[in-house]
């Protein structure tokens, strides 16, 4: 099998609640995703998704991944999409860095090995670890009565695990989690998420007001370093996101004793091909992970089922259903949310069909 074209689709992906906001006064109104569709000698076509958050969260941005394919994909013409290893340490050989470009290409190429072996994606990741995922709610930052309001709607939704958009203003950080907090049950799971934007004064300010709260304190720092001392200064239980983005890094955050939980991104760490390797180490070295990506549509949300539902449930500290938060439908065969919960499709590869209707027209046909 050979492939033979590589084409890319850019779509809006508009909110339903309008605006996404987080740390640093950023935000998004419109997500701007791109689908990647790779042809074969063979009839059969592999589909993926990447959707940075933005240009401000990650060294991504939309434009990239298609000016990335553009550079990177004439060189992937006529080798085998079944062989992923040898795909990927191509990719690494004619683009240093940049692994959201990788990723949807490696994505599609399961896909591709999927529909040829007539298996689901998640087969081939391992196998039906559990049955159905537990999804998080990523609450945008707002006041701490209006996130504290949009938990209560969330939850009576099925949703018993929920995000905080903090990483502002640490006296209002620190309202927001307590009242957050106090409407949640015992047994609901709260994460503090600062996406990197607390000095290191601003983040012990809070760590210590906190100090009697249930809550998961999420990557309060841009650096590792940082958010390591952090990490010495409180008992909360400890997540690192940003910085965990190789399995280098992976490994000498388990060196150190510098988490208690991963968010495992799969553009971020360039594909399913890398986010399993990193998924096991984790398993292997004791370590939960919310299994998800930087944001996307059904294709995206697709590909997160997968590598969630190969995932032994207690490693699986959560995942998300970005396909819930937008207003646009990419394809059919999506996983849907049903009362705080998805599944990855039981049909050959991702099992999503995209709509040709979404997609429009190409923005770029490598052949």
């Amino acid at each position: 099998m050979k492939i033979t074209a590589i084409t890319a689709w850019q779509v809006d992906l508009p909110l339903k609640e309008g605006r996404y906001s987080w740390s640093n006064g950023n935000f998004v109104d419109v997500f701007d995703t791109t689908i990647v569709g790779i042809e074969t000698d063979e009839g059969i076509t592999g589909f993926a998704e990447c959707c940075p958050l933005g240009s401000a969260y990650l060294p991504a941005y939309a434009l990239g991944v298609r000016s990335g394919l553009q550079e990177i994909g004439p060189k992937l013409l006529g080798m085998d999409p079944t062989d992923l290893n040898g795909i990927n340490r191509h990719m690494d050989a004619v683009l240093r860095g940049h692994n959201y470009i990788k990723a949807p290409i490696d994505i599609a190429c399961w896909d591709i090995l999927g529909k040829l072996t007539g298996l689901p994606v998640y087969k081939l990741l391992g196998g039906a670890a559990q049955d159905k995922v537990a999804l998080y709610r990523a609450i945008s930052q707002q006041s701490p009565e209006e996130m504290a309001t949009k938990i209560a709607g969330y939850r009576a939704e099925g949703y018993t695990k929920f995000q905080l958009k903090v990483g502002g203003n640490a006296d209002e950080d620190i309202a927001r989690i307590k009242a957050c907090r106090e409407i949640l049950s015992p047994s609901d799971i709260l994460v503090a998420d600062a996406n990197t934007g607390w000095t290191r004064a601003e983040a012990a300010r809070v760590v210590a007001a906190v100090a009697d709260v249930d809550v998961y304190i999420e990557q309060p720092c841009p650096t590792y370093e940082e958010c390591l001392s952090i990490r010495r200064r409180t008992s909360r239980p400890f997540v690192l996101d940003e910085v965990i983005d190789n399995v280098g890094s992976l490994v000498k955050g388990l060196a150190e004793d510098a988490m208690d939980v991963i968010n495992l991104k799969i553009s971020k760490v360039g594909g399913l091909t890398k986010a399993r390797l990193m998924r096991d180490l984790a398993v292997a070295s004791g370590i939960p992970m919310t299994i998800e990506d930087t944001w996307g549509g059904d294709i995206t949300t697709a590909a997160i089922a997968h590598l969630a539902r190969s995932t032994p449930e207690e490693f699986c500290f959560s995942a998300t259903d970005f396909n819930s938060y937008v207003t646009t439908r990419l394809a059919d065969g999506a996983p849907q949310r049903q009362n705080g919960f998805m599944t990855a499709p039981d049909t050959p590869g991702l099992g999503v069909t995209p709509l040709p209707d979404a997609l429009g027209q190409p923005a770029l046909h490598i052949k």
